[in-house]
């Protein structure tokens, strides 16, 4: 089938289920706030956006007599959202649906700035009159100055939105490893706004727009609901909402450092006894977690496929997701560096990081400011180095391990055009028109010509572990050096570099088409 032209009834009532959880999820939210804050209507959006997911709800269940869809909406399930997105010039339908489909996020979005602004207004007049609620003058002195806020609320929303569209919508590897990068750093520069609960609600909102459009999609939908592929979604909610959980918390504590207080774990530790306190929490976790492996396990079949045949192996061939990072590291090393070397220096370097830390403040609490090195280096690792590879290896590798796009049918006959080169290649044969050529490898001068041939490497390589960091601690890492010693020093850095180089040969990769950097495939040795 072509676009969304299987989107039966059932495929409907799918949808329609998924939006009315999203109605509920928006309704509770706004119950709650609203009870906390309801002198200052914190809560007025929430039930707000929960009634248009409501409304889409009702849209969906197709098979109800007295539900009657709209044309632009019978045309957009029939086209797909993407297919409407890629034929945005052709006059019809096409067009139609992306105009409600842009008019629909725009509405959501307006939703969300009403409402904050609202809520400014009244938190504004709520300090003018001694209420609480802030300094009157950070909300600005009646000249307007209260706008300001919720308009970089909603900038900062509309930001972040627009990169994960970068790196969702992204045409190639690159766009989409560039687009993960900035969409990092965009979020620990605006971790203040973004981190507030309003504005990370905002995007979840839209998050979960974007997901039920994009069920509309036939490609889309068959990838995402594919049993391998379903604790991948829910891995990439249940990171960014621990994510945002501890900078949240790590924002809060750093504005209470200001002001001289102590961190808000310092006042909420309260001690339990084991018995039976802790026994009891951790039996009413255990049972609601069978539980939702119960009905995971009914609802959900098991991806069980055919016994392993050398005559039939499946395209992709993957491995488990907790893999995935490593069979795309597998796209630039050799498999001992991106199979062994690097998994042992990444365990090895978990177990170091407690021996090699200097810094002793934000130990058992949450911060950021006094140990943002720390935070951005291990996130930097974890999140871009690894989630988003694990993402991009399960929904953005296709047959033959080509890059497809989110929406792009996974055509097994794809070509991707690809001369990749050596670096003893670019410098002897290219720069000084020498081919070093050996027929006994095993001999003492076959050997020697091969040192010749990847001397250009070798000495790259031993440079970038041998010289730069003794440079580095002159320099940037200084004050390291002094406070941690040379040992410490040393093996931090030497890790920061190996896990740097990764990200260093992708981009040489995609660059300049590097392959290996020190070639010698007569001993098995790439680097």
């Amino acid at each position: 089938m072509v676009g969304g032209q299987d989107l039966t009834p059932a495929v409907q009532n799918g949808l329609a289920g998924y939006y009315g959880l999203a109605a509920l999820a928006n309704l509770a939210y706004g119950a709650l706030a609203y009870y906390k804050f309801k002198d200052k209507l914190q809560g007025f959006v929430w039930p707000v956006v929960g009634g248009v997911f409501a409304v889409l709800a009702l849209l969906n269940l197709a098979h109800v007599p007295w539900v009657k869809l709209p044309i632009w909406y019978k045309d957009l399930s029939d086209h797909g959202i993407v297919r409407s997105l890629m034929h945005f010039g052709v006059v019809g339908t096409a067009a139609d649906g992306v105009f409600y489909v842009g008019l629909g996020l725009l509405i959501l979005m307006c939703f969300v700035l009403a409402g904050d602004i609202i809520y400014s207004y009244f938190l504004r007049a709520s300090s003018a009159n001694g209420n609480g609620g802030g300094n009157a003058n950070n909300r600005g002195n009646g000249n307007g100055g209260w706008l300001r806020e919720p308009l970089s609320r909603i900038t900062a929303e509309l930001v972040v939105i627009a990169l994960l569209g970068l790196i969702l919508f992204g045409t190639n590897a690159i766009s989409y490893f560039v687009a993960s990068i900035v969409g990092f750093m965009a979020f620990l520069v605006w971790r203040k706004t973004l981190t507030k609960p309003m504005v990370i609600w905002g995007i979840f909102n839209a998050a979960l727009l974007f997901g039920g459009l994009s069920m509309t999609d036939y490609d889309f939908r068959t990838i995402i609901i594919k049993p391998d592929n379903v604790p991948i979604v829910g891995l990439v909610f249940v990171v960014g909402f621990f994510t945002w959980l501890a900078f949240r918390k790590a924002v809060i504590n750093d504005e209470r450092r200001k002001q001289g207080l102590p961190p808000a774990e310092k006042e909420e530790e309260d001690k339990v006894l084991v018995w039976p306190d802790l026994v009891y929490t951790e039996l009413i976790c255990m049972v609601v977690v069978t539980i939702v492996l119960i009905v995971w396990a009914v609802a959900l079949p098991a991806p069980l496929e055919q016994p392993a045949s050398s005559t039939r192996t499946p395209n992709p061939s993957k491995a488990p997701w907790y893999f995935l990072g490593l069979q795309e590291m597998l796209v630039y090393y050799d498999p001992w560096l991106a199979g062994v070397v690097l998994p042992t220096l990444i365990i090895l370097g978990l177990m170091a990081m407690p021996y090699i830390d200097f810094n002793q403040k934000g130990n058992g609490y949450f911060t950021f400011e006094e140990r943002p090195f720390a935070i951005v280096v291990w996130l930097f690792g974890f999140i871009v180095l690894w989630v988003t590879l694990i993402f991009l290896g399960t929904f953005l590798r296709g047959p033959n391990w080509n890059f497809f796009g989110l929406y792009e049918p996974w055509d097994p006959h794809k070509l991707v055009p690809l001369n990749n080169v050596n670096l003893s290649d670019y410098f002897w044969v290219r720069g000084l028109g020498i081919i070093w050529a050996t027929n006994d490898p095993q001999s003492l001068s076959g050997f020697l010509t091969i040192l010749m041939r990847e001397l250009p490497g070798i000495l790259l390589v031993l440079g970038y572990f041998m010289i730069l960091p003794p440079v580095l601690a002159k320099t940037i890492f200084r004050s390291f050096y002094l406070r941690m010693g040379f040992i410490r020093y040393m093996t931090m850095i030497i890790i920061l570099l190996f896990m740097a180089s990764l990200p260093i040969k992708m981009v040489l990769r995609w660059t300049i088409n590097l392959k290996y950097i020190v070639a010698i495939p007569e001993f098995f040795f790439n680097i």
